[in-house]
């Protein structure tokens, strides 16, 4: 009978032990998801220059910016914050995508209706791939080496095989493909934007296997992902974040964000979720509590306009691109939502950071 007292004794202290462990890996998890330091723009890169912006894209390892600047793409030294050079001879760039060998780079060039790929260490045009109408948004998918280049006016992606820069298939989608987001186990996802939905694309065989709609956004641009906890952050026109489960398509959140996003990144070191809004002028910036939790902790002033945004993975640095404006032409039957003019020579990179 003692040694049965004794062992259920030690049992019970057993159990104890790993209750007590337990609730300290919960506490130390959620501590980690927790982390939430205050975002302060830190310096301004006066580049000036004519022309609109669309996309940027951060390369950390070669610590460099490419921004898509209309007629070209401007490439900075995030060092220093210099322009290098400009990738000329396009017509309306809208994204820069980079496979990971750190050899070549993809632009959409929408206005030609052709991807163009660039060497990365001469930074000039090596190829020029055929794409539909009004290729914007693009990516490289890892897992498959492929690039997906997403046509606006078409409502279809082109798929490209890298190895040697021929287009593979062309992806119908039900409605205008926005940004995408490969998740590097063989899923592309692209929001909808005339549409509210998801469209998951099987990289390997290039056909889409689900659709979901994303209510309650309205009008979806940016994208990005957390690859580990599979979610999808998209950005919307009505000032929420619709947090999708990848898996399953289902909402799990819908955080509040800032008026006029264009662009999202997820930052997994810190569990951050980044919106800027172009319309007010400010960065939304989101803590993940849990996969299925989410908090806005900061609303950071930054500059009207400032609407994409590419993300330094490795210091955490934030890159936003905006410019001054005049006042906004009133609105005409050709042109019923005129945008206001550039001020000469006012084009600008804002690096945001927590230093």
């Amino acid at each position: 009978m003692k040694v049965l007292i004794k062992k259920v004794r030690l049992t019970m202290d057993g159990l104890r032990r790993s209750i007590v462990l337990g609730a300290a890996l919960g506490l130390l998890c959620s501590t980690a998801f927790a982390q939430s330091p205050q975002f302060h723009v830190q310096k301004t890169w006066r580049l000036g220059g004519d022309g609109w912006w669309d996309y940027l894209t951060a390369d950390p390892g070669a610590h460099r910016l490419y921004i898509a600047r209309g007629n070209r793409v401007q490439v900075v030294d995030t060092q220093s914050g210099k322009l290098i050079t400009e990738m000329t001879g396009m017509q309306g760039t809208h994204g820069i995508a980079l496979n990971s060998n750190g050899k070549y780079g993809y632009v959409s060039d929408g206005m030609a209706n052709t991807v163009r790929v660039f060497d990365r260490a001469t930074l000039k045009v090596v190829a020029n791939v055929p794409a539909q109408q009004n290729p914007d948004a693009i990516i490289f998918d890892p897992s498959t080496r492929r690039v997906f280049a997403f046509n606006g006016r078409s409502h279809s992606a082109t798929a490209i095989d890298t190895a040697n820069n021929s287009v593979l298939q062309t992806i119908s989608l039900p409605g205008k493909p926005e940004f995408a987001q490969a998740d590097g186990a063989g899923n592309v996802y692209v929001n909808i934007e005339d549409k509210n939905l998801i469209v998951r694309i099987d990289a390997r065989n290039l056909k889409p296997t689900a659709t979901w709609s994303i209510a309650p956004c309205d009008s979806p641009s940016g994208l990005s992902i957390d690859r580990t906890h599979h979610r999808l952050f998209s950005v919307c026109d009505n000032n929420v974040m619709v947090v999708v489960d990848a898996r399953s398509g289902h909402v799990v959140a819908t955080p509040a964000i800032g008026k006029g996003p264009d662009a999202t990144r997820y930052d997994a070191k810190r569990h951050l979720v980044f919106s800027p809004n172009g319309g007010d002028g400010t960065l939304t910036v989101i803590r993940q509590n849990s996969p299925d939790s989410y908090t806005p902790v900061q609303t950071l002033t930054t500059q009207r306009g400032a609407r994409t945004m590419a993300l330094d993975a490795a210091t955490g640095e934030i890159y936003l691109v905006t410019a001054e404006f005049g006042p906004r032409p009133a609105p005409t039957a050709a042109n019923p939502r005129p945008r206001p003019a550039m001020m000469p020579n006012s084009f600008v990179v804002l690096v945001v950071g927590t230093k």
